[in-house]
């Protein structure tokens, strides 16, 4: 009997280690489990993390590509100004590395009474540039002896201005608070008495007194 009562409480005992070994392995899997998801958590973060730097990282170099090929853009380009003897005076816009020829194009071509041979068409046509196309009368005063002719293309500040010793009525015209008469009396003027010595003696021209010099001294050179 005694003996029978053992084997029951052995059988007992043995039956509740097997309950507390059960529980320890399903606790093990449940931290097991937990301890993966934290894991995977952390790294989906990271990579979050991650894709969110690229993703700034590009934005800044699509954005550094982007100015740099604008100043490529402007570099590539160059700014006339086309007047004189042309149908559509004004600046335009050129291809570094135009020609004259196409910057007169772009102002609609030469007018009839233009002497487009005595400019170089074939010179490249720099960013700043003035290009003044001279008419038949220029011409025709140039090759007598009675008047002065530009070249054609000019570039920079000073030679950007006009050259009261060499433009014609039409450039001359161009200028504030000078009129085709004013224009013609500078014409007169310079036949008879030659070239002049400077800007200032303007103002010996009817006309032309200090208030009108004084709009046009800083576009004037000689």
């Amino acid at each position: 009997m005694q003996d029978k009562v053992r084997k029951i409480k052995g059988l007992c005992v043995l039956g509740i280690l097997m309950i507390i070994l059960a529980g320890c392995k399903k606790d093990d899997s449940l931290t097991e489990i937990q301890l993966s998801e934290n894991t995977d958590t952390g790294t989906d973060s990271k990579a979050a993390s991650d894709n969110t730097e690229n993703m700034a990282d590009t934005g800044e170099e699509t954005r550094e590509e982007a100015s740099e090929e604008a100043e490529d853009d402007r570099r590539d380009t160059v700014f006339v100004y086309v007047c004189g003897a042309v149908n559509s005076p004004g600046v335009y816009e050129l291809k570094s590395g135009a020609r004259v020829y196409e910057a007169i194009e772009l102002a609609g071509g030469v007018t009839a009474e233009a002497a487009p041979e005595l400019i170089n068409q074939a010179e490249v046509a720099a960013d700043g540039a003035r290009i003044y196309v001279p008419d038949l009368d220029e011409a025709e005063g140039f090759r007598n002896g009675t008047g002065g002719l530009e070249t054609g293309v000019t570039e920079g500040a000073e030679k950007g201005k006009v050259n009261i010793n060499t433009a014609g009525k039409d450039e001359l015209m161009t200028l504030t608070g000078i009129g085709e008469a004013k224009a013609e009396s500078i014409l007169e003027y310079r036949e008879e008495n030659g070239k002049f010595e400077n800007i200032e003696e303007l103002m010996q021209i009817g006309g032309i007194k200090e208030g009108v010099f004084n709009k046009i001294k800083d576009d004037i050179t000689i």
